[in-house]
């Protein structure tokens, strides 16, 4: 209920009131017929103008409370939406928005003209002059266009995670429950001027900077925020958004400790629920615990030791983004993880096509001295695999050689 009053509140309403309601679910109001009733006084009594749910409904019992309420009725997946809708910056993220909507529009198109054509209740107006099959179409198509240009947005993004690639540096994701810090923590780590604030959903949209972790370049990518519950129809329409998790080379999961027990595992669990159902499994995962100024040194230590316990398989450094406690100890379990990179050093006769190579390689890779003798050139550096490959080869080109350490 608590997250629900934040999502509302979010949405940008005020909550003047909330109910609860224990029971199997009832097919004409989802709550009970007596809850209904005592729910369409409190709306009343209190002049309310909307009435929210925290679970998914369907449309018939939408319209049915609506109906008895006179008041509109949405649920969790459409208030997420309109969270969206006021968050949404990029056109891309407009765009997923639009094609959630629309999708949930197209699964409910057909009973939603038939309910409107029955009487017209908050939420349902102005349907009755379509046709099901027309309306139906309608949606269908703009679905379609939607789609086609997702498409292009995310052939481009493939373009730019493909030349990223090519040059031979790690990618990193932050992942993790919305509001749990990870735009704080991408700004600590790469002194970037992105958007903070202690509401939901604040990033929508993907954000790529290159940083360097003990010496080597990484790719740090902040995403949009993970939440219980999170509709199919919205990790969906996000895919290109939460697909740069899946290419990454390291999953960087950021938890808000300061939470109540029960509210760490259950986010928790949350998040790495949704991994699991974009196939991110396979990928290194650190978990950050954000936010351990809010915390005792003691109360830490426990919770760090019983998470632990919970998820032996698990890597968890307390960290705190907005004062940069522990980010060093961060940088170094990063590097631990991300240690593919070969130390090597070469020697070369000094020429005019030295010169371009050793300016290609300064961009590509993380050079530790460069030693000029009278004739020659030597440069210890450390890189990629794939860069190490090619710096080998023009080496050998240019009459030089290679020492790996």
């Amino acid at each position: 209920m608590d997250e629900l009053e934040s999502l509302a509140e979010a949405a940008g309403y005020e909550v003047v009131c909330s109910l609860e309601h224990v029971r199997p679910p009832h097919p004409r109001y989802h709550i009970g017929p007596g809850k209904v009733k005592e729910l369409a006084q409190m709306v009343k009594d209190l002049k309310a103008e909307k009435v929210i749910f925290g679970n998914d409904l369907k449309i018939v019992q939408i319209y049915n409370i609506a109906k008895i309420t006179g008041v509109e009725v949405i649920d969790r997946f459409q208030l997420i939406l309109e969270i969206f809708v006021r968050r949404a910056s990029t056109k891309e993220a407009k765009l997923q928005i639009e094609l959630a909507r629309l999708q949930y529009e197209l699964a409910n198109a057909k009973e939603k003209v038939r309910l409107a054509k029955m009487g017209e209740q908050p939420g349902f107006h102005g349907l009755g002059k379509y046709e099901a099959d027309v309306y139906y179409e309608a949606v269908k198509r703009q679905i379609h266009k939607i789609q086609e240009k997702l498409r292009e947005i995310r052939r481009m993004r493939g373009m730019h995670r493909a030349r990223r690639a090519e040059m031979g540096f790690p990618s990193i994701s932050l992942a993790g429950y919305t509001n749990s810090g990870k735009s704080t923590l991408f700004r600590a780590l790469t002194n970037e001027d992105v958007l903070i604030a202690p509401d939901v959903f604040t990033t929508l949209s993907t954000t790529t900077r290159v940083i360097e972790v003990l010496g080597e370049k990484v790719f740090i990518t902040d995403t949009v925020g993970f939440i219980d519950r999170l509709p199919v129809t919205l990790i969906e329409a996000f895919y290109s958004t939460l697909e740069e998790t899946i290419f990454s080379d390291l999953i960087l999961l950021v938890v808000d400790v300061s939470d109540s027990i029960s509210e760490i595992l259950r986010k928790l669990s949350a998040s790495l629920e949704i991994l699991r159902r974009m196939e991110a499994t396979g990928i290194p995962l650190i978990v950050a615990l954000n936010k351990i100024d809010l915390l005792g040194q003691k109360e830490l230590e426990e919770r760090v030791e019983y998470l632990s316990r919970l998820y032996p398989n698990l890597k968890f450094i307390p960290i705190s983004a907005l004062c940069g406690t522990n980010l060093d100890l961060l940088k170094m379990e990063i590097a631990e993880v991300l240690r593919r990179y070969e130390v090597l050093s070469f020697t070369a006769p000094l020429s005019q096509e030295l010169f371009p190579l050793l300016s290609w390689i300064f961009e590509n890779s993380k050079v530790h001295k460069v030693t000029y003798n009278s004739s020659s050139l030597e440069v210890h550096l450390s890189a990629p695999p794939n860069i190490v490959d090619k710096i080998k080869s023009r080496v050998e080109e240019l009459g030089g050689k290679i020492e790996y350490m």
